[in-house]
């Protein structure tokens, strides 16, 4: 009779020949929340390689910003982060900007602190609610898709007019003030629903025994190393690198807010958990700060070169009528040159190099996105941890395929 032992002894080998397996994840799959592709080298449930593939998104976005105007490339910027897209536009304006010289005002200033923060909560709460939802958690992927809906329904649609693709931002400035009640609204969204949801959720999950041990030690990354792959944003936050370009680079007005910047310890899924929350928190101290700052005056700069005039205007001088013609069918006149300009995005640092010949749109757009580095980090990040961490990881780094390959 034959016996079979049916369990091994902790550190014995086995003769039993085994052929690494390759699986491919994506393009198209629930997981990835996008169009990405893995390829997954794997020894029963180990990842031995983690090969990744972009680019099934691609969409010329640099190539197609050369054959328009200066604000017409604000609507392509939609389209990279689609889940935070004024971020996007309020960091191409600055980029823009700078390269002109341009001093915007400070209620231009203040208001778009206060739209990128919104953004960057709507960010994180969808990706922490996605991310959840892969590791079987539904009920805080609702308890945070409502107040995402709300700040969408009452304060964003109300001001741009529309939602995803808002393209609210303008050389110089905005394209209108905010609407009548539209700072009331806002502390109303805050106090009614974001904060109430970020403490249920945070009810659920940061001390919920789960969660923490199915994420915690999941992916972890060193800060060095998270250095060396550019990682930014909370992932690299979440490693212990205490960077933000918010308090390391100041911008807008920044500099005038009372904010902590959170930190991990293991760079790991939960940390990266951890620092979003909080971060959500910051968000919601700095809007609360300028609102109560909010200054008055105009929102764009009074520039004829740089901004349109009144309709009024338009319909009454003939000045006025010409170069709302002028802006219209030649664009925005920007000088030669070369510029490089960052802002801290919901996911890192998102940056602009521009390069002028003159006239009245851009020679080249180089975009710097944070996914890009964050997406050649999952291999580092997934490389000899289990398959079924692999999807855990990815919603915890919020890779945006938009943004990713534009």
């Amino acid at each position: 009779m034959i016996e079979v032992e049916t369990r091994k002894k902790s550190g014995e080998e086995t003769d039993l020949h085994t052929e690494p397996m390759l699986l491919n994840i994506g393009p198209s799959h629930p997981a990835t929340h996008a169009t990405l592709r893995f390829i997954a080298e794997l020894d029963g449930e180990t990842i031995l390689k983690l090969t990744p593939e972009f680019g099934y998104l691609h969409r010329c976005f640099e190539k197609e910003s050369e054959s328009h105007t200066w604000t017409q490339v604000v609507t392509y910027t939609d389209r990279l982060n689609y889940v935070s897209p004024l971020m996007n536009n309020v960091g191409y304006a600055m980029a823009v900007e700078k390269l002109c010289g341009i001093r915007t005002t400070e209620r231009c200033d203040y208001i778009r602190v206060i739209i990128s923060e919104f953004s960057r909560i709507i960010d994180h709460m969808v990706c922490i609610g996605t991310n959840m939802v892969d590791l079987g958690a539904l009920t805080n992927f609702w308890y945070f898709w409502k107040p995402r809906e709300e700040v969408y329904m009452k304060l964003i649609e109300p001001l741009t007019g529309t939602r995803l693709t808002t393209g609210y931002t303008r050389i110089g400035g905005m394209a209108w003030d905010l609407p009548d009640g539209w700072t009331d609204a806002a502390r109303a969204v805050i106090r009614d629903t974001i904060l109430p949801a970020i403490a249920d959720v945070n009810a659920l999950l940061t001390k919920n025994r789960i969660f923490i041990e199915r994420t915690m030690g999941v992916g972890p990354i060193t800060a060095k190393d998270a250095i060396a792959l550019g990682f930014t944003g909370p992932c690299l936050r979440a490693a212990g690198v205490p960077l933000d370009l918010r308090k390391d680079e100041p911008y807008l007005v920044y500099d005038r807010f009372d904010f902590d910047v959170p930190i991990g310890e293991q760079g790991d899924t939960c940390d990266r958990y951890m620092v979003r929350m909080e971060e959500m928190r910051q968000s919601v101290r700095i809007i609360e700060q300028a609102l109560d700052k909010l200054p008055g005056g105009p929102v764009s700069v009074d520039d004829p070169r740089f901004t349109l005039p009144p309709k009024p205007q338009v319909y009454e001088n003939i000045e006025a009528l010409m170069n709302h013609f002028k802006h219209i069918m030649e664009g925005v006149q920007v000088p030669a040159g070369e510029v490089y300009s960052a802002t801290e995005a919901a996911n890192g640092e998102l940056g602009y190099y521009i390069v002028s010949k003159g006239g009245g749109g851009p020679y080249k757009i180089k975009v710097r996105p944070p996914c890009f580095n964050l997406f050649q980090g999952m291999p580092r990040l997934c490389e000899g941890q289990m398959i079924a961490d692999l999807v855990a990881v990815l919603g915890s780094v919020n890779i945006i395929a938009g943004e990713l390959d534009r």
